[in-house]
């Protein structure tokens, strides 16, 4: 398993990036996601980016860590409690602290073209 505390200032979908590259992860997969951000640009199921002025806390992540790829989806409140959610996107900057549990399973996950979709979906290989 993997614990890593993000910082203010640093982004999301980056960070989860460079835990994956630097540890050398063949997959992952969030068991846990907290903290907030000052806004968060998310993809909504339509495909269209939205962004959410905060601060935010965030109050639910899922998601799966591929060699060439970071799927998560996001779900944040702003001070009004008014939650909003999608797909997580860069540009989503740390506001106090965001702490990050990861699981690491014995397979490789990668993200591969799917014509049927149009998206890069998920294939899992023995290690």
């Amino acid at each position: 398993m993997i614990v890593k505390r993000l910082v203010p200032g640093q982004d999301l979908k980056k960070s989860l990036e460079e835990i994956r590259d630097n540890k050398g992860l063949k997959s992952g997969v969030i068991l846990c996601l907290v903290g907030s951000l000052d806004e968060a640009v998310l993809r909504m199921a339509d495909g269209n980016k939205k962004t959410i002025n905060g601060p935010l806390e965030i109050v639910s992540a899922t998601g799966t860590i591929a060699t060439n790829g970071v799927h998560l989806h996001l779900a944040v409140a702003d001070s009004q409690g008014n939650v909003r959610g999608g797909h997580l996107m860069r540009g989503c900057p740390v506001h106090t602290t965001v702490e990050i549990c990861i699981s690491c399973p014995d397979m490789v996950f990668k993200r591969v073209n799917d014509p049927e979709t149009g998206y890069r979906e998920l294939e899992i290989f023995p290690q």
